[in-house]
């Protein structure tokens, strides 16, 4: 018996099944076109600042969706599936938007007509609307709507060493998600205006990387010159924190010569360091955990630990309604049990840079035959890697199932992966290209434009009872109700605000 079957023997069924997942989902908001909706926020949707399950991301044409915890992936995807019904029905009652189903952006206006999130008038709503003001500043308007899937994970009694263990090994291992779910190869030629890129032409609007996986988790994805100088060691909470703390502490010269405000007064950025805030680092994983009104995500890490681990590399899939399915939630299940259950050694910066090679390799030629990747100073075969992975995968798969009563399904979604794996074609990046040549002359708009109306058609043929768009109007109506009560409350003139919550004292545990 190898070391990671004795681990998994280790753990209880009952800590197997007591794995929670949530998920976050990001989604423009489109005109019938493919054009960007410039339009507010719905108002039936009730307040960005505090509806728990319907927010926006960077802009106001973007929603983030997010349900609650769940101790069943089926049960995750039926209330994100839910919430969507009730999206699209307040939306179909305002107009003829939809929601856009792909990671890469629709159809974009010149980047300073971008709409920011916009969150009322408290601090707090203020703060937001500043810091995504600092982000168009920092990384352009158009990096910031880029979409994804965030995928919340926990399982019980894990301590922050063994957090750490699996966050390390998931970056090593990520490129296999970016192979098997990435579903962004190709992008309207707006999102590129005015950038260097290595794309190729497929139409005159549309650009592709002919075996690309996700251009959202390579170069023109979320990336950034400033924060590549970051070198983030996973090997302890204790050096994960300095390094976030110096981050966010270190002034930046090119930020500095933004500065907070501009000559008329208006606010361009929180702050003038290197990150404004903690959520501006980028990674394709994060440590979490839930904090408290107003404090500071890095101090309640140094002060609590690890809650869960925050997945971020996954793109929506234009072929499912609501972007993912139960089955990809298993396979991360499984995939995220595989990276804390593998020997983990520590890492070290000529590995970090590795990595962060080989996920642009993977991101722009994942699908490319021969491709390698680096692995322990050497070069070795991605699929054979890949395949690697997906077969350490399976013990971990029938465990999952016998202790969920799940019968087949986790080994079904190992299944599926390996057979991805042996056939490329069927992959979701593949099919998008061979969609767009096949069905829309070539073109990435047309495309998206055809399947986000199937997603929207598809939801709304669906069974929606009365009570559960009476249970969502409720929350909505409560959620502006709760913005108005926090703007009705606050007496700090915002400068205050602003120094106060990003004083460095406040970021110690």
């Amino acid at each position: 018996m190898n070391r990671l079957q004795q681990r998994l023997q280790d753990l209880a069924p009952a800590r197997l099944a007591g794995i929670r997942r949530g998920i976050e989902k990001e989604s423009l908001r489109s005109q019938p076109d493919g054009a960007l909706a410039l339009t507010p926020h719905p108002a039936g949707l009730g307040s960005a600042l505090t509806n728990p399950n319907i927010t926006t991301d960077f802009s106001e044409s973007q929603l983030e969706l997010v349900t609650g915890v769940h101790a069943d992936a089926q049960a995750c995807i039926d209330e994100l599936t839910r919430i969507h019904q009730f999206t699209y029905q307040v939306m179909a009652e305002a107009g003829d938007e939809m929601l856009w189903v792909s990671s890469m952006p629709c159809g974009l206006p010149t980047d300073e007509t971008i709409p920011l999130g916009r969150y009322g008038s408290s601090n707090v709503g203020r703060a937001k609307s500043v810091y995504r003001m600092g982000l168009g500043h920092r990384y352009g308007r158009r990096m910031q709507t880029i979409s994804g899937i965030h995928y919340n994970w926990s399982l019980p009694g894990l301590s922050n060493e063994e957090y750490f263990a699996l966050i390390r090994n998931f970056r090593r291992q990520s490129f296999l998600l970016l192979v098997l779910f990435g579903a962004s190869p190709a992008v309207c030629s707006s999102f590129v205006a005015g950038r260097q890129h290595e794309l190729q032409p497929l139409t005159e609007r549309t650009l592709h990387m002919p075996h690309g996986t996700s251009l959202r988790m390579g170069r023109l994805g979320y990336q950034s010159d400033a924060q590549a100088s970051l070198s983030v060691s996973y090997n302890s909470l204790e050096g994960y924190g300095a390094s976030l703390h110096e981050a966010l502490t270190r002034p930046y010269p090119a930020y500095e010569a933004v500065g907070i405000r501009n000559p008329g007064g208006d606010y361009n950025q929180l702050a003038t360091t290197l990150l404004q805030i903690e959520n501006e680092f980028y990674g394709t994983i994060r440590p979490k955990r839930v904090i408290f009104p107003g404090e500071r995500p890095l101090h309640a890490l140094r002060e609590r630990g690890v809650e869960y681990v925050e997945v971020r590399c996954m793109d929506l899939n234009p072929f499912l309604p609501v972007g993912i399915d139960a089955a990809t939630a298993r396979f991360l299940d499984v995939f995220l049990l595989h990276c804390l259950l593998t020997d983990s050694p520590p890492d070290t910066p000529a590995e970090i840079a590795a990595l962060a090679r080989n996920q642009h390799r993977t991101a722009a030629r994942g699908r490319e035959p021969g491709l390698t990747l680096e692995r322990d100073g050497r070069e070795v075969a991605l699929l054979d890697w890949g395949r690697e992975i997906v077969e350490a995968c399976g013990p971990i798969a029938a465990s999952l199932d016998a202790a969920t009563g799940a019968e087949r399904l986790y080994r079904d979604a190992v299944a599926a992966a390996a057979g991805a794996l042996d056939n490329p074609a069927s992959l979701p990046s593949a099919r998008v290209l061979q969609a767009l040549s096949d069905e829309h002359g070539g073109s990435f708009i047309g495309f998206t434009r055809a399947q986000s109306l199937l997603a929207q058609q598809a939801l709304r043929s669906l069974p929606y009872p009365p009570e559960v768009h009476a249970q969502f109007e409720a929350i909505a109506r409560a959620s502006v109700e709760e913005q108005r009560t926090i703007e009705e409350s606050d007496s700090m003139p915002f400068e205050i605000y602003r120094q106060a919550y990003l004083a460095p004292r406040r970021l110690i545990a």
